[in-house]
C-alpha cells in the first residue's frame, strides 16, 4: 500500500509557499512588519589596518594600534608591516613597546611554529635587543616550538651582529651539544662572513678546516667570502691561493666570486686582465652581470682605454643588457674627462630622463664643456632635465649650474 505522507506534505509546503509570496506582495504587511524599524546610515568605513599602520606616526599610537591587531592575521602574518612598526619603535627607542608586542606574540599560538619565533628573534636583532633574540631562542621549548638548525642560524646571525666574539665562541660551543643540533652550511658561512667582517681572518679561514672535518663541504659562498675579504685587507696571495684552492676541490667560481676577483684587478689597474677573467666567464656560461660590466668599463676608464670602454659598453649592449645608474655615472665622468662631451650629452640626457643624476661635479663639467665648445641647445637641454629632478637639487646647486650657463 503506498504511502501519501509524503504527498501531503508536498501539497501543504506548496501551500505555505504560494502564502508566503502572497504575503510579499502585500504592501500593507510589508510596510507595517516593522514599525519601529529606525532608517539604515552609512556609517563611514575605517580604513585597513595596515594602512593604518603604515601611516601612523606617534609611537605611542602606533604601539596600541599593533596591540589591537595582536590576533589580525593579516597584520601578523605581514612580515613588512612588522618589521616597520619594529623599526620606527625602535627608532623612536620605545624599547618597552617592542618587547611587550614580541612577548605577546611569542604566547599566541603562532608562537608555536619555528618560522614564526625565527622572526621574532630576527627582530629583536634589527632592534638592537641581542639579549631578548637570544633569550627567545633559548626558551622556544617553553611554547611548545621545536628546534632545528634554521632558528639556530637566525640566532646566529643576530649574535655575529653584535660583534662579540667570546659571546660568539660560547654559542658555537655550548648550543650543539646542549641542543643536539648540527651545524649546516648556512651556519659556518654566518661565522666566516662575521670573523671576516671583524677583521680576524685567519680565524675565519680556520672555521673552514674544523667545518671540512665535520664533514661540510666549503661552497662558493664561503670561498668568495674569504677571497673577498683578503683582497680587501692587501692580501692577494692567499686571495689567490683560495682561488685555486676551491676549483682544486671541485667547487666552481660562481658569479659572485667572479665579480670579486674582477674588482681586485680594477683595483690594482688590471684592466685588460680583467676584461679577460670576463671573457672566461662566458666561456663557462656564466653571463656576466651590470656589476661586471660596470667594473671592467671602470678599469678600463681608470688606465686610460676610454676607447676598449666604449667598445665593452657596446657589447653590453648588443647583448641586451641595459646600463645601470653606475654605469651610466662611471661612463660619464670619464667622458667628459676626455672631452666627448657628445657622447657624454647622449648618455647624461638618457640617464636623466630615467631619473638617474650623474654627480654634482659631473654634470658641471658636462655644461662647461658643451658651453666651451658653443652648444647652447644642448647644454640648455641638459639644464631643464636638471630643474625636473624629484627631488629637487638645491638652491645653491642649481645657482651654480646656471652660473656655468650664464659665463661668457
Amino acid at each position: 500500500m503506498l504511502n501519501l505522507r509524503p504527498n501531503r506534505r508536498f501539497c501543504n509546503t506548496a501551500a505555505a509557499t504560494a502564502a508566503a509570496i502572497a504575503s510579499n506582495n502585500s504592501p500593507a504587511v510589508s510596510l507595517n512588519k516593522f514599525p519601529n524599524r529606525k532608517p539604515l546610515v552609512d556609517k563611514p568605513l575605517e580604513p585597513p589596518a595596515l594602512v593604518r599602520l603604515k601611516a601612523e606616526r606617534d609611537p605611542e599610537k602606533l604601539f596600541q594600534l599593533f596591540k589591537a591587531n595582536a590576533h589580525n592575521r593579516i597584520v601578523i602574518e605581514n612580515k613588512y608591516a612588522f618589521e616597520d612598526t619594529v623599526s620606527r619603535l625602535a627608532g623612536a627607542r620605545r624599547f618597552d613597546y617592542i618587547e611587550h608586542l614580541l612577548e605577546h606574540q611569542k604566547s599566541l599560538p603562532q608562537g608555536r611554529r619555528e618560522g614564526f619565533i625565527m622572526r621574532i628573534i630576527m627582530l629583536y636583532g634589527k632592534a638592537g635587543m641581542i639579549k631578548h633574540a637570544m633569550d627567545t631562542f633559548y626558551d622556544m621549548h617553553l611554547y611548545g616550538c621545536k628546534r632545528t638548525v634554521k632558528s639556530l642560524n637566525a640566532a646566529l646571525k643576530v649574535l655575529t651582529e653584535s660583534r662579540d666574539l667570546k659571546a660568539i665562541q660560547a654559542f658555537l660551543m655550548e648550543v650543539p651539544e646542549k641542543f643536539r643540533i648540527q651545524f649546516d652550511i648556512f651556519s659556518f658561512n654566518i661565522v666566516i662572513k662575521a670573523f671576516c667582517e671583524m677583521g680576524i681572518l685567519d680565524k675565519a679561514y680556520l672555521v673552514t678546516v674544523e667545518m671540512e672535518k665535520l664533514g661540510v663541504k666549503p661552497d662558493a659562498i664561503t670561498y668568495t667570502t674569504l677571497i673577498s675579504a683578503f683582497y680587501k685587507d692587501n692580501r692577494p696571495e692567499i686571495g689567490n691561493g683560495l682561488w685555486n684552492l676551491m676549483v682544486r676541490k671541485g667547487c666552481f667560481p660562481n658569479l659572485a666570486t667572479f665579480n670579486v676577483r674582477i674588482q681586485h684587478l680594477v683595483n690594482k689597474r688590471r684592466s685588460w686582465q680583467a676584461n679577460k677573467l670576463m671573457g672566461l666567464m662566458q666561456h663557462f656560461g656564466i653571463e656576466p652581470d651590470e656589476v661586471t660590466y660596470n667594473l671592467v668599463i671602470k678599469g678600463f676608464c681608470r688606465s686610460g682605454h676610454l676607447d676598449m670602454a666604449k667598445k665593452v659598453y657596446s657589447a653590453m649592449l648588443g647583448r641586451r643588457f641595459k646600463p645601470n645608474q653606475k654605469i651610466y655615472q662611471t661612463m660619464i665622468h670619464y667622458l667628459c674627462q676626455e672631452g666627448d662631451f657628445n657622447l657624454a650629452y647622449t648618455m647624461c640626457k638618457d640617464s636623466m630622463k630615467k631619473n638617474w643624476f650623474p654627480s654634482v661635479d659631473t654634470i658641471s663639467a658636462l655644461l662647461e664643456g658643451l658651453k666651451k665648445n658653443n652648444q647652447p641647445c644642448k647644454a640648455n637641454t641638459i639644464m631643464a632635465l636638471v630643474q625636473r629632478r624629484v627631488p629637487r637639487f638645491s638652491s645653491n646647486q642649481l645657482s651654480a649650474f646656471k652660473s656655468i650657463l650664464s659665463k661668457r
